[in-house]
């Protein structure tokens, strides 16, 4: 009789075992949340971290199925304000509170990279800011990057509205450097990367963005661009964004690890030596700012940022708090 009881438990156990495993091959069987992300088109920031999110399956891992589509960033400021797009992954903080004092409600959700950019030139007559008054200059003038630039350039007394701005989308940027076609680029990276890797004499104006950041916020941190949502987006799939965060936490924990192999899926089309700079580039993080975290624990950085861009004239008011997402528990 013992023997018997111990085989019902064995066999109670054993269907058990199999309707755990059942429970959980149906879970892992569930079909991936499918999300679209607008970003801009390579190179790029917005562009630096998606290759990485796909090759690794870093979103299958968290549940999603990301689709990454590459606009330049005009086309990409209009798809996301108008709502074409509900999730933005080159989200500059600029065009957050713009796009907010317009009445369009989105939140930014968190940070990818804080800001770096500068001017090149390899004109021997261009040594300072100042004398890019009366010259061109080529940029993507439709980034918040340049806009950026345009504040740090007046704290050095730079009349930027004196430059002759020459627009172009941010691939563009390369090229007029390569056949010195303007007086001086403005850009960052990674382009600034690739370009001084080909051109070993182009030289770098100093913009003095931590001296003039410390002064003006007393901070060192520059929160710039990261991933952001409509708010009524948001409404209906929180329980997506931390997965949606993993991903990309992931990734780029992925890529400080391996900067090697990064650099080869980043700049898949680039050369052995402009995969090599970039690498290194990963390495020091300087230039390259990445620095993933929540939009709250940066709140203060981030209205700073929102505080220059309305001291120039860009942001005609100031954004709301709903700008700044606050994961829950938080």
């Amino acid at each position: 009789m013992n023997r018997f009881l111990a085989s019902l438990a064995c066999v109670g156990a054993s269907l058990a075992c199999v309707g755990s495993l059942l429970a959980a091959g149906a879970s892992f069987a569930q079909s991936p949340e499918s999300l679209s992300i607008v970003v801009f088109g390579p190179p790029s920031l917005g562009a630096f971290l998606p290759p990485v999110i796909k090759a690794q399956k870093l979103d299958e891992k968290n549940g999603l199925a990301i689709k990454f589509e590459e606009r330049t960033p005009d086309a990409y400021t209009a798809q996301f304000n108008s709502g074409e797009f509900q999730l933005g992954g080159s989200a500059s903080l600029l065009t957050i509170g713009l796009a907010d004092a317009r009445g369009v409600k989105v939140t930014y959700l968190f940070n990818l990279f804080d800001f770096w950019g500068t001017v090149v030139t390899s004109r021997a007559d261009i040594k300072t800011l100042r004398d890019l008054e009366g010259q061109e200059v080529a940029a993507a003038k439709g980034t918040t990057n340049y806009v950026m630039f345009d504040w740090f350039a007046r704290q050095l007394g730079v009349d930027t509205a004196k430059f002759s701005v020459i627009n172009t989308a941010t691939p563009g940027l390369i090229g007029y450097a390569l056949a010195d076609r303007a007086a001086a680029v403005q850009l960052w990276e990674p382009a600034y990367t690739t370009l001084t890797s080909k051109r070993r004499d182009m030289r770098t104006i100093d913009i003095a963005i931590a001296d003039s950041w410390k002064k003006f916020t007393g901070s060192s941190n520059i929160p710039y661009l990261g991933v952001a949502a409509h708010i009524d987006w948001v409404e209906k799939n929180r329980k997506l964004i931390p997965r949606l965060y993993a991903a990309y936490k992931e990734a780029a924990e992925w890529v400080a690890s391996y900067p090697d192999e990064a650099a080869r899926l980043i700049a898949a089309k680039g050369t052995p030596d402009d995969q090599r700079a970039l690498a290194e580039l990963i390495r020091a993080n300087g230039r390259l700012g990445m620095n993933v975290q929540w939009a709250s624990d940066v709140a203060r950085e981030i209205n700073s940022v929102y505080a220059a861009g309305k001291s120039i004239g860009f942001l005609p008011s100031e954004p709301s708090a709903s700008t700044i997402y606050r994961e829950p528990g938080k």
